[in-house]
């Protein structure tokens, strides 16, 4: 395998994983890929939850559940799914995304529909009733919201993946578009290039949602590198890595990268990121990021398309890494 490591400026969190298949009180079985954003004073967690027969490793259906913490690392999770969207068009929703932006939560997912997949937003104030704002053309997901407007308008990142446009497969890159009211959406431009990232071979997309620093917009984002042997996993034929990277983005322009990682942020290494009890082998995928007051970046991820996990930095080690693109 393509040697990868993590930066050791992170540390993955004694108790990880965070949230697995056990934590939830209904039918779950791989249990990742979750939203994590402080709201109305508590962390909370919208995660994805693909069910199905652990045995027969067979997975029927997905929907989203929603957790609460008051210190970040343990979680309850509710008697119920929260949020879903189903009809004769639209299939399932799954990996969530969450930004509170002027103390309403909005929640960002992807969709797959019989024409493609879409990316949608939805806006909420307790977590249970959603508002469904938008949901884009195919093929485009992984949006993630800026928590903040930007020049007075919605800003968020995303990763159109276009199989013949780029003239090679899975050659997906990171854009940016802004919104007057979250609800249509342009302005596009590119922030980052797949072939920009050193480390990876394939496509590269958002992660959590941006944190602003004093330095700018602090974003991970994931990047996938592909390697000529299968990886032990539930998914057989599975040949892909899913890292972690970082960049810092202008705070006024957010499609310009003032800098980036020149190595993975966080690349798979324990067993519950990278062995045979994953559904699929060697992945990280980050899907929230909380600044807290003394510098602290708690920033949580699936491992293995199986279970929540976390990992802490200090902001500035995070700044530091953050070098400008040659």
């Amino acid at each position: 395998m393509t040697d990868l490591s993590s930066s050791p400026v992170i540390d993955r969190h004694p108790e990880n994983p965070v949230l697995a298949a056990d934590d939830v009180p209904y039918h779950a079985t791989l249990v990742f890929n979750a939203g994590v954003t402080r709201f109305q004073g508590r962390d909370v967690m919208v995660f994805r939850n693909d069910y199905g027969d652990a045995e027969r490793k067979e997975l029927h259906d997905t929907n989203l559940g929603l957790a609460w913490s008051d210190d970040g690392v343990r979680w309850t999770v509710e008697a119920g799914p929260t949020f879903s969207i189903r009809t004769n068009e639209v299939r399932r929703a799954y990996d969530p995304r969450l930004t509170v932006i002027d103390d309403r939560c909005y929640m960002c997912f992807a969709v797959d529909t019989r024409h493609g997949i879409r990316g949608g937003i939805a806006v909420t104030d307790d977590l249970h009733e959603f508002e469904v704002l938008s949901l884009s053309a195919p093929d485009n997901r992984n949006m993630v919201l800026f928590p903040e407007k930007i020049g007075g308008r919605f800003a968020r990142l995303e990763r159109p993946f276009p199989v013949y446009g780029r003239g090679a497969k899975e050659a997906f890159d990171t854009w940016f578009s802004d919104s007057p009211d979250c609800r249509y959406w342009g302005n596009t431009h590119l922030v980052l290039g797949s072939e920009q990232v050193p480390w990876a071979n394939s496509k590269c997309g958002p992660g959590a949602p941006p944190v602003r620093t004093e330095k700018g917009w602090l974003t991970t984002f994931h990047a996938v590198t592909k390697v000529e042997d299968d990886l032990c996993s539930w998914h057989s034929g599975w040949r892909k890595v899913y890292t972690t990277g970082l960049m810092l983005l202008d705070a006024d322009e957010p499609w310009k990268v003032i800098g980036m990682s020149r190595r993975p942020l966080l690349a798979p290494d324990p067993a519950y990121e990278y062995e045979v009890e994953g559904y699929r082998g060697s992945v990280i995928f980050p899907g929230g990021m909380i600044l807290e007051g003394d510098g602290e970046v708690k920033i949580y991820y699936g491992a293995a398309d199986t279970v929540e996990c976390l990992a802490t930095a200090h902001v500035d080690d995070l700044l530091e890494l953050c070098r400008p693109i040659e």
